[in-house]
């Protein structure tokens, strides 16, 4: 069994995650950047944070056989901190980067005019770099949420079959699926979706333009999620074909939309910047 986790924050987690993500079949993942957990101090600790996603974790990543690339973005949350936004400024140059296969995180958090402007700057910089858009429906007033996330994507340059709404649920994934978006859900282990919601939306609406990620990240999460899922669709009767078409060729199709996805895991040194993550020895 292949898998492609399409949204995973790899940062937060320990190279005993990728090891066990590589035996359980994961060979792809997408890291899109997120909201550190704390308030940032200044728009440098997001460039240190970018220089990360393109450096030191795919080589990470590729000690255990994992293609790593990333999403560069101001993330929802952080959109309405004036200490954070001046990142705006710099995004253009990291999307123009390799590895970089779409701008994300973006979207709502609080639903904040704040978040609007952000949203809408960030969907023209997905248009003007020929990248797809990963956008964050918010965890609160959900439907409210993706409903002006929606309305906010049509009246961009960014055609719909372009964009990921992610974080769908029950409430949220028909108004989705009829936006024209990619549909993505996000399975945890005691929020968002778990592995038999997802069967069952799956069931519904089918595996058509559906991504399945674990999202995991530094709270109580799961990497293994997607093996997971992929388990409990075989179990509920959908074929390998179904499991690899919601587990890989879907997050294939969509982040190959920006001519950019390399699925050979990246070349590296022994080190990189000096660190071989080994300690006590070369």
């Amino acid at each position: 069994m292949r898998i492609f986790d399409p949204h995973i924050h790899m940062t937060s987690r320990t190279t005993d995650d990728y090891e066990a993500m590589h035996e359980a079949g994961v060979r792809a993942v997408v890291e899109p950047a997120f909201w550190l957990g704390q308030p940032r101090t200044s728009p440098a600790t997001f460039l240190d944070y970018f220089d990360s996603l393109l450096g030191w974790e795919p080589f990470r990543a590729a000690q255990y056989g994992i293609s790593h690339h990333c999403a560069i973005a101001l993330n929802p949350k952080e959109a309405n901190d004036p200490n954070c936004t001046p990142v705006l400024d710099h995004l253009p140059r990291y999307l123009l980067k390799d590895r970089v296969v779409a701008v994300g995180e973006i979207g709502y958090d609080s639903m904040t005019p704040a978040e609007d402007l952000a949203l809408e700057h960030q969907l023209q910089l997905a248009v003007d770099h020929g990248l797809p858009a990963l956008v964050h429906t918010p965890h609160r007033d959900k439907l409210a949420g993706l409903r002006r996330t929606v309305d906010v994507v049509r009246t961009s340059e960014l055609p719909p079959e372009r964009v990921l709404l992610d974080h769908l649920n029950e409430t949220t994934v028909k108004e989705a699926k009829d936006s024209g978006s990619w549909l993505g859900f996000s399975v945890y282990p005691d929020t968002k979706m778990d592995e038999e919601r997802t069967v069952a939306v799956i069931k519904a609406f089918g595996t058509e333009k559906v991504l399945v990620n674990s999202a995991a990240d530094w709270g109580r999460s799961d990497p293994l999620k997607t093996r997971r899922v992929a388990d409990a669709l075989l179990a509920a009767g959908f074929g390998e074909d179904d499991v690899d078409l919601v587990l890989w060729r879907n997050p294939v199709a969509f982040y190959g939309l920006s001519g950019r996805l390399d699925l050979g895991t990246a070349t590296t040194g022994t080190t990189h910047e000096g660190n071989s993550i080994l300690r006590g020895g070369e």
